[in-house]
């Protein structure tokens, strides 16, 4: 059963944001619509790719876990200044909604405490992948443009992806693919109140949870 204190959250998120009309199903599609797009798009623009310029994909994909880490451990978890909403929406709220024993979300509507807003399609696109796309097509190559623009846009959706599937039905079939076990509970284990400021920061894969020794090991 829902704790009463998780139930009354997830009611007063209901009510302060207005989700009587918004549809899961189609914030997810809308996400991996626009997403795909962008990689489509990308991929037919690529022309023969040198070794070097593969390197793009590691490079880019370590940057993006790493700004993951710190946008998580710095603005998310800690109020600042000109990012106080992102504070509220995510300790306030998300971690209000989602208590370690209160994972598991009740209907698709509750979809929206986990993914964010479809307008950050846009503020990622165009404030950071398009500008940074077009400085690097110049600057290095159009490859190299093409292929940050990728592996960033993947990212972004298998972020979006992981957290929502880390707050699906733990018996249902994406829970019992390789690894998720072990993502999820390192997610859930972020969700412990008493724990959520210290360690666990990483949602996708917790390599700097690793490198910067915030991982929270049961027992020890």
């Amino acid at each position: 059963m829902t704790p009463e204190k998780v139930r009354q959250a997830r009611e007063k998120f209901h009510k302060d944001h207005n989700t009587e009309r918004y549809s899961g199903s189609l914030h997810l599609a809308a996400t991996l619509v626009v997403t795909v797009s962008v990689v489509a798009f990308c991929a037919a623009m690529l022309g023969y790719v040198t070794a070097l310029e593969w390197l793009t994909v590691p490079v880019v994909f370590l940057y993006a876990n790493l700004s993951e880490y710190l946008g998580h451990k710095g603005p998310m978890h800690h109020p600042t200044r000109f990012l106080r909403l992102i504070y509220e929406r995510h300790t306030l709220e998300h971690h209000s909604f989602f208590t370690q024993d209160a994972t598991t979300i009740e209907t698709a509507k509750d979809f929206k405490a986990i993914m964010f807003p479809p307008i950050m399609l846009f503020f990622f696109f165009g404030c950071f992948a398009l500008p940074v796309g077009v400085l690097v097509y110049f600057l290095l190559s159009p490859n190299v443009a093409f292929l940050l623009v990728i592996t960033s846009t993947l990212y972004f959706l298998n972020y979006e992806l992981l957290h929502l599937a880390y707050h699906l039905n733990p018996d249902g079939r994406i829970a019992q693919l390789p690894f998720m076990n072990t993502l999820r509970r390192h997610h859930t284990l972020h969700h412990d109140q008493r724990l959520m400021n210290k360690y666990n920061f990483n949602i996708t894969y917790p390599i700097c949870d690793l490198l910067f020794g915030t991982v929270y090991r049961e027992g020890v």
